[in-house]
């Protein structure tokens, strides 16, 4: 039996994530090309496995997330598929983090990181994989994928934003005492 995504009146919020995540992608680039520019305040690669890519993923997970809820599937159960999917690997990638954020680097991630880098985007990729198994039985999960893509996008300002006054300021400042 087909059922077509009930997408009125969603249109319009996964413009708005879609492209937001788009261009947050786009600027977390410049910023760690910039970033990179610095002599003095060059990342370790673990620093940047551990807190920089995980940034970008989950920008594009909800860019990801909007695309899959705005494609003009024949069955839903298509598009809950391909959303426990990115959930599932949004997941397993954030285990990933975990590990490289244990890893010896010269930054020791405190409380709010282990929070904001770890445990929030693994609880939000689980709630996609079980929002999505029951998009098709139930429409108010859509209201579940919505937020945990919205979720995702905020966990990525925040966490941009805590990245960049970190090497702006803190580490610049721990570089410049004697």
């Amino acid at each position: 039996m087909e059922h077509a995504l009930p997408l009125a009146g969603w249109e319009n919020f996964y413009v708005i994530v879609g492209s937001s995540a788009a261009a947050l992608t786009g600027l977390q680039f410049v910023v760690i090309t910039l970033i990179g520019t610095e002599q003095a305040l060059k990342s370790s690669g673990a620093e940047i496995g551990a807190f920089g890519t995980p940034t970008v993923i989950h920008f594009c997970s909800a860019l990801v997330v909007a695309c899959i809820v705005s494609a003009p599937w024949r069955d839903v159960s298509n598009a809950s598929t391909a959303l426990g999917i990115v959930g599932g690997l949004g997941a397993l990638y954030c285990a990933i983090v975990i590990r490289r954020a244990r890893q010896p680097m010269s930054y020791k991630p405190v409380l709010e990181d282990w929070i904001f880098h770890s445990i929030l985007p693994f609880i939000t990729y689980v709630v996609v994989v079980v929002a999505a198994r029951q998009v098709p039985r139930h429409r108010d999960a859509q209201f579940v994928i919505a937020g945990a893509s919205l979720v995702l996008l905020l966990i990525g300002i925040r966490n941009a934003w805590d990245s960049v006054t970190y090497l702006a300021i803190d580490r610049r400042k721990q570089q410049e005492r004697p």
